[in-house]
């Protein structure tokens, strides 16, 4: 108990105080009108009240990542709770807030483009495919999850259900962002984060003894911490999705000063949620053994829900595993449309425009709906985390091009290229190659990513200097 009740703590911590440090070294400019100020559309480009930002912007990052995934590194015991605290402030957050305030500084573009500034012409290219495939993806598991969940509760046929969410997902894509993301995601973003709130009650108040950290691998199946745990637990600890969604809200914040509330706050948040999910999942079970026993994500956030809440438990989280999914595949699906729009550099104004784009990826994700692709979304972890560290490498040069303190995005910009690599090599769905090849590739690739990027740095200092 002691343990969950520091990193709690760890946690809002990091926000007041790495936080802080990280806006500092970023540095915001109050005066400086946002692009909801300047580029005000009435559709993308819309003003809203911080407090509302941040509820849309954690329902965006959040869904039923942080739960799901919490859920599934909760399997490897306490030490999860580890890599939760430190990988959401130092990385998560971090990565959050530069690819957000970013998008702030560079009129509300999407991740692609950014990338595009800071690493090159070519890596834009490949972001460009890379995140509006990754967006596509996100959506349509999003609509056959919650279809399939509806189709057993009311015996009406899953496509039904699919149709109805296709249907939501399009109006949802093509209006103004106030006029329904802006309305409904802060009340489901109120309701995931009271959810998870019920949950830390009930197992501090009702004396479940939630274990303490310890580095033992507590995996049923002694699957190795490193990499798995850092690809399993990504949304609570660092999401390279995040940056696709970013610049939703970087579209809509009023001044920058509200960047820290809205980026980092929100990760900060879902970090929260999944501290209490992975100690709710190790503990209710009574240990990793009965929680691998136990059934799908699914139904151990129902199970948990139910038994600790009640029937309000239950409700909860029925809006959790239908609602939240629902709320993230519909802003993966504007945020492909946004991402699309910047790379042809097409105005986003006029309502046909808006169905011009949304129209060909909703064709393509119905078409996905029908196909079987979980050998294929087993890549998403990895894609995901990946993305992420680009995001971050991006950030570095940007820090680094402005003679700012850059290894607050270099350092776990390269501690996640050793991640990614070495996943990649070794698991099931990769190369299948021994850890210790594994192990050895990706802490080469760190130290040569780092190295590369260093001597980038110093040959562009040198220059500046001898000017």
């Amino acid at each position: 108990m002691i343990s969950f009740l520091l990193s709690l703590v760890a946690l809002v911590l990091g926000y007041i105080f790495y936080g802080k440090y990280v806006e500092k070294v970023f540095g915001i400019d109050e005066n400086k009108e946002t692009p909801a100020k300047r580029m005000a559309d009435g559709v993308d480009y819309v003003e809203l009240d911080w407090k509302k930002a941040f509820l849309i912007q954690f329902l965006n990052i959040a869904g039923l990542g942080p739960i799901f995934g919490a859920v599934a590194g909760a399997l490897w015991g306490p030490v999860a709770f580890l890599w939760i605290v430190f990988g959401c402030i130092f990385a998560g957050a971090t990565h959050d807030y530069l690819s957000g305030m970013l998008s702030v500084k560079h009129n509300g573009t999407t991740i692609a483009e950014i990338v595009g500034i800071y690493l090159g012409e070519n890596a834009k290219k490949v972001m460009r495919v890379f995140s509006v495939v990754l967006l596509v993806l996100v959506g349509v598991v999003f609509v056959n999850g919650p279809a399939g969940i509806l189709a057993s509760m009311t015996n009406i046929d899953s496509l039904v259900w699919v149709g109805i969410i296709i249907l939501y997902y399009i109006t949802a894509t093509v209006l103004p962002v106030d006029k329904l993301i802006g309305k409904i995601y802060p009340i489901f973003g109120a309701s995931l984060i009271i959810m998870g709130l019920g949950i830390a009650g009930g197992l501090i108040f009702k004396g479940y003894d939630i274990p303490e950290i310890t580095f033992q691998n507590l995996h049923p199946q002694k699957t190795s911490i490193y990499p798995y745990l850092f690809i399993t637990i990504a949304c609570g600890a660092i999401s390279g999705f995040h940056a696709t969604q970013s610049p939703l809200m970087a579209r809509c914040m009023k001044n920058e000063r509200e960047g820290r509330q809205v980026f980092y706050g929100s990760m900060i948040a879902e970090g929260v949620i999944a501290l209490i999910w992975a100690a709710a999942a190790m503990t209710f079970f009574g240990g990793t053994e009965g929680l691998a026993s136990a059934g799908s994500a699914g139904v151990v956030v129902s199970t948990i829900s139910n038994s600790i809440l009640g029937k309000v438990g239950g409700a909860l989280a029925i809006l959790g595993v239908v609602a939240c999914p629902i709320t993230s595949g519909d802003t993966a699906f504007r945020s492909a449309r946004l991402a699309i729009a910047d790379a042809i550099n097409y105005k986003q104004g006029p309502i046909l425009n808006r169905f011009i784009i949304a129209l060909p990826l909703f064709v393509i994700g119905i078409g996905l709906c029908f196909i079987d692709f979980t050998i294929i979304w087993r890549y998403f972890a990895w894609s995901n985390q990946t993305l992420a560290t680009i995001a971050l490498w991006a950030g570095a040069v940007f820090l680094a091009n402005e003679n700012k303190n850059h290894w607050i995005a270099s350092i776990p910009g390269a501690f996640m290229t050793a991640v990614v690599t070495t996943y990649i090599l070794i698991a099931p769905e990769g190369f299948r190659l021994s850890e210790t090849i594994g192990y050895t590739v990706g802490i080469t690739a760190a130290i040569l990513a780092m190295a590369f990027f260093l001597k980038k740095v110093y040959a562009r200092r040198a220059i500046l200097q001898g000017q």
